[in-house]
């Protein structure tokens, strides 16, 4: 099968982790790149094909997410919330405010829910470095939600390419679809929980 000989040779190919980095980097600015698809993809590709290492899909993950959401921290403390013209975009500028509502209450956990919403977790980003937060405490809890949500995202991918039959096309497909559509869930459950906090 074509799909499986391809998937062997990218598994196998040393620009594997290059490439599962600069996806998970850009999905750090770009919202429409699948990073969270991407480390559940490979995290299934490791268990079903043996490569490349989990650890090494999961350390990879974490890293180039933790650089990604690093440099969007960097972009806001340099260039602010209002320099380009779609920073002053009402959603974008409601998606801000509500980024430092809840970075003035609990850093740590505001920062660990967004890293699970891709557009929530650029706001938040933008909106600390823009805001003054400093930087070696928010870049901490920036690594740890990195390596919780990485190690999450890759053993989705591998758990379903535990129990799922079919080699490793099937198990990329299936964690694919189960980490958008886990991503999707967590998404509804974070805003109907803020909206019902706005409420009271």
């Amino acid at each position: 099968m074509l799909a499986e000989t391809w998937m062997l040779d990218l598994a196998a190919s040393p620009w594997a982790l290059a490439v599962l980095f600069a996806v998970v980097v850009a999905d750090a600015f770009l919202v429409v790149v699948p990073g969270e698809a991407a480390v559940s993809a490979f995290g299934a590709l490791a268990v079903t094909t043996g490569s490349p290492p989990l650890i090494a899909v999961i350390a990879v993950g974490a890293v180039a997410a933790f650089c990604g959401d690093a440099a969007c921290f960097a972009i806001g403390r340099r260039v602010g919330l209002e320099r380009w013209r779609w920073m002053r975009g009402p959603r974008v500028s409601a998606a801000f405010g509500w980024a430092r509502t809840r970075l003035d209450r609990s850093t740590a956990v505001v920062v660990f829910t967004a890293r699970f919403i891709p557009f929530a977790r650029l706001a938040v980003n933008l909106v600390a470095g823009a805001s003054g937060s400093p930087a070696p405490r928010y870049l901490a809890a920036v690594a740890i939600a990195a390596v919780g949500w990485s190690t999450y995202q890759a053993s989705v991918g591998a758990i379903v390419g535990i129990i799922v039959p079919g080699g490793p096309v099937v198990a990329v497909i299936v964690s694919v679809v189960v980490a958008v559509g886990l991503g999707v869930v967590v998404d509804a459950a974070v805003a109907r929980l803020s909206r019902r906090r706005t409420a009271e």
